[in-house]
């Protein structure tokens, strides 16, 4: 066991080393919720954020979204719930948890969507609005408000 934790150790300070140096994990951790192994997962993971065309691209490769085939407002049906990083996605809902806990516009915003439906979808909702938030600060450079995010 202490062998398999000083290899887990070693791993972590190259990765550190390596997502340091990178201005987007400073970016990544001013975000409510996400440390500095969060960030880590997200950088690496999202690799060059200008490969998603959009926001919305960014957030279904996430795994933050819904799926669901609508015609007409019809549903035609669903599929397709598998497609994504599964890395990122349980980044974001961690990022979600750890929000709701510590950040108090993330709570308002997360009670009133518990309110509505159950906790499950209000986590989803909140690790949807930190997945866009994220892509927008990737591509603009900019640091996390949480007034602009949980509005």
């Amino acid at each position: 066991m202490h062998a398999l934790q000083e290899q887990i150790d070693r791993v972590e300070a190259v990765l550190e080393s390596y997502c340091r140096a990178d201005p987007a994990f400073r970016l990544l951790k001013s975000t409510a919720g996400i440390g500095e192994v969060l960030a880590t997962v997200i950088l690496l993971e999202t690799g060059d954020i200008a490969r998603f065309a959009g926001a919305g691209n960014y957030v279904s490769y996430c795994r933050c979204v819904g799926s669901a085939h609508l015609s007409n407002g019809k549903k035609k049906g669903s599929g397709n719930t598998k497609n994504g990083n599964r890395y990122l996605a349980w980044a974001y809902v961690e990022a979600a948890n750890f929000a709701v806990r510590y950040c108090e516009p993330a709570r308002k915003f997360y009670q009133r969507k518990k309110a509505k439906r159950n906790g499950i979808v209000a986590i989803k909702a909140v690790a949807h609005k930190l997945a866009r938030a994220c892509y927008h600060m990737l591509r603009t450079g900019e640091v996390f408000f949480v007034e602009r995010c949980f509005v």
